[in-house]
């Protein structure tokens, strides 16, 4: 029982904050997440001396008098988004020098729809070292029309952070869709930029000369909305999840519908009403928005080893994601991969063991196995939780969760 309050959105916030750079006075960020993806991105502005002020949800960025240093390891190297840099950079200064990504690994994640985007605006790129040397051309970016070959998320962003001071009209063609590439464009125009097509496949930026500060309220974070109903559905009744945007987690909400978990939908919010009594087994196949979230599919898991029958999960956007499969097995699932499909029988009781949360969504579902499983459950792994859930420890005691972390010595 009881309510929880949904942050801003992780994925925006990691995109938005490099995107703050690119005005020439202070941005400030409302709702942001207190997660340690957040932290980790400014210290990576303190160290380009970009001015930031946090009080746990309202960040004020201020790029007034930052400077363009190299960045080919440290933080940059723990934090996938950190790559944003190298459009914000490649913008603001003409060069930019990052390392390549680090972030959960959850298999191939290529960064090359990223570079030829930049390429095609008349940016150098080098790889040299596992950093990316990135550096345009005297007269500066220009504008182009990029196909992207595969729907990117991290391309798109990227690219649209690249051409917002392009000469012309840039054209970026099989764009990403999500709720957070809207959010992005949503600043970026509150900055100054003109992006139209947001949101749809076919983004066209006008390149503007200069870009200024402005407020801005990060969307909700559909995945953290998302996590929480499944757990109030495995776990709960009468949990009421508020600050969300309905539309945003509508693949997530049929398949719930279609299990048969009762819920009441309202404006921003959504409640599991009752203890879920009979649970059918479902077939999901992840899609890029508004298909089901790849990032919902561990923590969605659980709740189909509750379900009667066999349930099947298809992630197509990264088909490696399964490390969670050998640690629910250990708690008494019985689930298996068959070339790269997930087959999970119904109806098993889980017993509590100790686990380990090899990447972020994969320590969601370890938390909602935990809280069905018999006994007691021990997850460690927990920086990989707390990488992109704000105060989770504290929303989840305050659903009645009985839930502590702990500090554990590690004797060599």
């Amino acid at each position: 029982m009881g309510e929880v309050t949904i942050s801003g959105a992780k994925n925006s916030a990691v995109a938005l904050i490099p995107a703050a750079i690119l005005a020439d006075s202070p941005v400030t960020l409302e709702g942001v997440p207190d997660i340690q993806d957040v932290h980790s991105l400014i210290e990576i502005l303190n160290e380009m001396r970009v001015k930031t002020e946090f009080d746990g949800s309202t960040l004020v960025i201020d790029p007034s008098e930052m400077v363009s240093i190299p960045m080919p390891n440290g933080k940059i190297k723990s934090l996938r988004a950190s790559y944003y840099f190298m459009g914000a950079l490649l913008t603001k200064f003409g060069q930019g020098v990052v390392g390549l990504p680090g972030g959960c690994f959850l298999g191939p994640r290529p960064i090359d729809q990223h570079l030829k985007g930049f390429r095609a605006l008349g940016a150098s790129v080098e790889n040299e070292m596992g950093a990316m040397y990135l550096k345009t051309q005297e007269e500066g970016l220009i504008a182009s029309r990029i196909y992207f070959d595969v729907v990117s998320i991290g391309a798109t962003i990227n690219v649209m952070l690249a051409a917002v001071k392009a000469k012309g009209r840039t054209f970026i063609e099989n764009a990403a869709r999500e709720p957070e590439i809207i959010d992005i464009a949503t600043l970026l125009n509150n900055m100054g930029a003109k992006i139209r097509g947001a949101g749809t496949d076919i983004i066209r930026i006008d390149g503007v000369e200069e870009m200024h500060g402005c407020r801005h309220t990060v969307i909700p974070d559909r995945i953290e909305a998302g996590t929480y109903l499944i757990m109030a559905a495995a776990a709960g009744e009468n949990v009421l999840v508020k600050n969300v945007i309905v539309e945003h987690m509508e693949g997530l909400i049929a398949k719930m519908e279609e299990m048969g978990v009762p819920m009441e939908i309202g404006e921003d919010s959504v409640r599991i009403t009752k203890a879920t009594q009979k649970l059918k087994g479902i077939s999901i196949k992840t899609l890029p928005y508004p298909g089901f979230a790849t990032d919902l599919q561990q923590p969605f898991t659980p709740l189909l080893m509750m379900a009667e029958g066999e349930s099947m999960i298809m992630d197509t956007i990264y088909p490696k994601r399964v490390k969670h499969i050998p640690e629910l097995n250990r708690m008494g699932a019985n689930a298996r991969i068959t070339s790269d499909t997930i087959l999970i029988e119904g109806n098993h009781k889980l017993d509590g063991a100790e686990v380990v949360a090899s990447d972020l969504r994969a320590g969601a579902c370890l938390m909602i196995a935990g809280l069905i499983a018999k006994g007691e459950t021990e997850i460690t792994g927990v920086e990989n939780i707390l990488r992109g859930y704000s105060h989770i420890v504290e929303k989840m005691t305050a659903l009645g969760a009985d839930i502590q972390m702990e500090d554990i010595e590690i004797t060599e």
